[in-house]
């Protein structure tokens, strides 16, 4: 009886397990985790409540809004408030300052972090590395109605620290804030400086996953910091680095609203009124809330396709991407 009970054990055992289902799965890890899905459940309502929920809105964009009657009461129009969009007179003009600004923030901002990343990484003072980190994060803590002020008063052709500088060199007090030709330089450099720092974490976070024994190879081999920098923390890193670009070319659209709306004003309206501050003027104060809303949808499948199109260009050589 006993040999059979043993034999009988050794067959079960030998049974190939069934497997669980993916549902089965997730909830066994919920009931063991269930304390750190307590911590992600504030982040999920945010998004479910201020991401997800607004979207039912889009709607208006399709229909002819009428406060007064509400969402479901109002009539539909179908596409007849993007024809009125890309027929506004100034919607090509708006949409190409929208395109240029972003596009000169990418490419002036988007290496920026990873510049100063490496240099950062190459310090071996570690007080004077925590320091520089802070002085180069600090502008990051600051909303754009303070960064903005800052900026004004630093540029007022009146008595501004740069027209000071200018004056003392027997030069013209210059009024940036209104000169076409200084705009956009204005909002693509205080967006440089106000966002690198906060961008050099990510990547000397990555950093810390380099090999040091790669270094040492390296350095006996006869590389200098800047080969060790070009072939083996930018290779090491390019995961992280691309993961990045995708995420901002899906922002290529997103010029900064509060920058541009605190900086600009109606003289320089020609290089820098963007899609959003059209928006803002045409829904908001003018309550043409249909129209608004069909630009920002524009804006929105615009951004959709890009960033689609360059996680499939990433996947497509070799590496990883969002999804």
């Amino acid at each position: 009886m006993e040999q059979r009970r043993q034999k009988l054990t050794l067959h079960a055992s030998l049974q190939p397990k069934t497997k669980m289902s993916k549902t089965s799965i997730f909830m066994k890890d919920v009931v063991r985790d269930k304390y750190l899905y307590l911590l992600l459940l504030p982040g999920l309502l945010y998004l479910l409540v201020f991401k997800y929920l607004p979207m039912y809105g889009v709607v208006i964009a399709f229909k002819d809004y009428n406060i007064l009657m509400g969402v479901m009461e109002s009539p539909w129009v179908g596409f007849e408030q993007f024809q009125r969009l890309f027929r506004t007179p100034d919607f090509m003009q708006i949409f190409m300052n929208t395109f240029i600004i972003s596009f000169l923030k990418l490419l002036f901002g988007f290496p920026a972090p990873i510049i100063i990343a490496l240099l950062l990484n190459e310090l071996r003072n570690m007080a004077f590395k925590r320091f520089t980190q802070s002085v180069l994060y600090l502008p990051h803590f600051l909303s754009w109605v303070v960064f903005a002020g800052i900026i004004t008063a630093f540029l007022n052709p009146v008595d501004g620290v740069v027209n000071f500088i200018i004056k003392a060199f027997d030069g013209t007090p210059i009024d940036f804030l209104t000169s076409k030709e200084y705009f956009r330089s204005i909002l693509v450099s205080t967006e440089v400086y106000k966002e690198m720092g906060w961008g050099t974490i990510i990547y000397l976070a990555a950093m810390t996953g380099v090999n040091p024994d790669m270094y040492e190879a390296a350095r006996i081999d006869g590389a200098n910091k800047l080969q060790q920098m070009w072939h083996i923390t930018l290779p090491a890193i390019r995961p992280v680095i691309l993961i990045m670009l995708i995420l901002s070319l899906g922002n290529i659209l997103e010029a900064g609203f509060l920058q541009v709306y605190l900086l600009y004003n109606p003289l320089v309206y020609d290089v820098a009124d963007i899609i959003d501050t059209y928006v803002y003027r045409r829904g908001i104060q003018e309550a043409n809330y249909s129209l608004a809303t069909a630009a920002g949808v524009f804006k929105s499948v615009i951004a959709l396709v890009l960033i689609y199109t360059a996680n499939k260009i990433v996947k497509k050589s070799g590496n990883e991407g969002l999804w």
